[in-house]
């Protein structure tokens, strides 16, 4: 796989929905910040992916155009939560194949206060098998649909490990711990695990300190090939070592377990794929963004990434391996749980901490001996996106 150089990155800070500026506002600025970074114009640019959720269409060109008219290519991207990375994942492949030099990757979204809307689980519920014990993994009609899904994917995992599903909640207190360094998180307030098994209870193990909060933002990132970044003076020290999307796979939806509907099985596969193309290992590891819609998604992920054996999620959270001073920082930026979740923007967040990571450039939140680093952004529906950067010399 071609190398191709993150030359730029960017991103306003995240807002509720209340407090929050338009999208084409929020969506110009990042895209800016980006282009800024990588010293670059607009007119450098050859094609441009925007990824959003909720919009009119067509929203990319208009967030794009307060940068100029320059008839390049803009590719409007939707891919539920994972938009953001999978429009990264276009801007990269039209630069390794070679059909540009240089591409840009917009995430952005203007939410609205509330549980996310979605037809997903009205898609996928015929291919479930329709018993007693579905519709006990499934709970009640009147609990938000992403939280029946991740909710019965924890508590498929604490049936089959006998763990105390309190240590979910811990991962909401580490969160809001790494916020606290991150200016552009909307929740920076310390929490207790007290606090956050005491809020109320929004489906089986899940409470709402353990639930992703809707939120406003944008992000962006520049690639380019290592010949560009040489010949226009861009920053060239970080580099897309490896990347992988993938959909869902056979048994998704047939094997009566949560864990696989809400993606598990597509996250060991981008992995695998991932770790295979870039002969990097999980062990290699010392930070990682991932995708913590839920705590129970996190913790599902540290198992389906290889960074713990099967079955000692619980051990790696107890023993502080996710943490600073642990084996591997887990989401330095707070994560979705407290960084805030705007669906299409959230990929390129992601993307934006780990390249201020690998430069040295995240201030208190800079994890020591980074060499690489992983990102995980998942969407259901489904689409799951892997990816690896890497310091370029290393």
């Amino acid at each position: 796989m071609t190398d191709v150089v993150v030359a730029g990155v960017g991103m306003v800070p995240f807002a509720k929905p209340r407090e929050s500026g338009a999208y084409l506002d929020l969506a110009e600025n990042a895209a800016r910040v980006a282009l800024a970074d990588a010293g670059l114009n607009y007119s450098a640019v050859g094609q441009a992916y925007a990824g959003y959720v909720y919009g009119d269409s067509a929203s990319g060109q208009a967030a794009l155009y307060g940068l100029g008219l320059t008839g390049i290519p803009v590719v409007n991207v939707n891919n539920n939560c994972s938009t953001g990375s999978s429009a990264l994942f276009l801007a990269r492949q039209a630069v390794a194949s070679g059909v540009v030099d240089c591409a840009l990757a917009l995430g952005f979204e203007q939410m609205t206060p509330g549980a996310l809307s979605s037809t997903f689980t009205d898609r996928v519920s015929p291919l479930f098998r329709h018993d007693d014990a579905h519709r006990d993994i499934c709970g009640p009609d009147d609990a938000p649909q992403a939280a029946r899904l991740f909710g019965g994917a924890g508590q498929a995992y604490v049936d089959e490990y006998g763990i105390d599903p309190a240590v979910f909640a811990r991962i909401s207190v580490k969160a809001r711990r790494h916020a606290a360094n991150n200016p552009c998180a909307v929740f920076r307030d310390p929490i207790t695990l007290e606090d956050v098994l005491a809020s109320p209870v929004v489906y089986g193990p899940l409470t709402r300190l353990q639930c992703c909060p809707p939120t406003c933002g944008a992000a962006a990132a520049v690639v380019c090939t290592p010949e560009f970044a040489r010949a226009h003076g861009c920053d060239d020290s970080v580099r897309i070592k490896a990347q992988s999307l993938v959909t869902d796979v056979p048994g998704a939806f047939d094997a009566g377990d949560m864990r696989k509907v809400v993606g598990y099985d597509m996250t060991v596969k981008a992995a695998h794929e991932v770790y295979e193309a870039s002969g990097v290992s999980p062990e290699d590891l010392r930070v990682v963004e991932l995708h913590d819609c839920f705590t129970t998604n996190e913790f599902l992920t540290y198992e389906a990434l290889g960074l713990t054996p099967q079955g000692t999620a619980e051990k790696f959270v107890l023993e502080g391996d996710n943490t600073y001073g642990g084996r591997v920082v887990t989401n330095p930026s707070g994560g979705l749980l407290s960084k805030g979740h705007p669906l299409g923007a959230t990929g390129l967040a992601q993307c934006t901490e780990l390249v201020w990571q690998l430069r040295g450039h995240a201030e208190a939140r800079q994890v020591d001996g980074v060499n690489v680093a992983l990102q995980h952004n998942l969407g259901l529906g489904g689409a799951c996106v892997v990816t690896l950067y890497e310091k370029a010399g290393v």
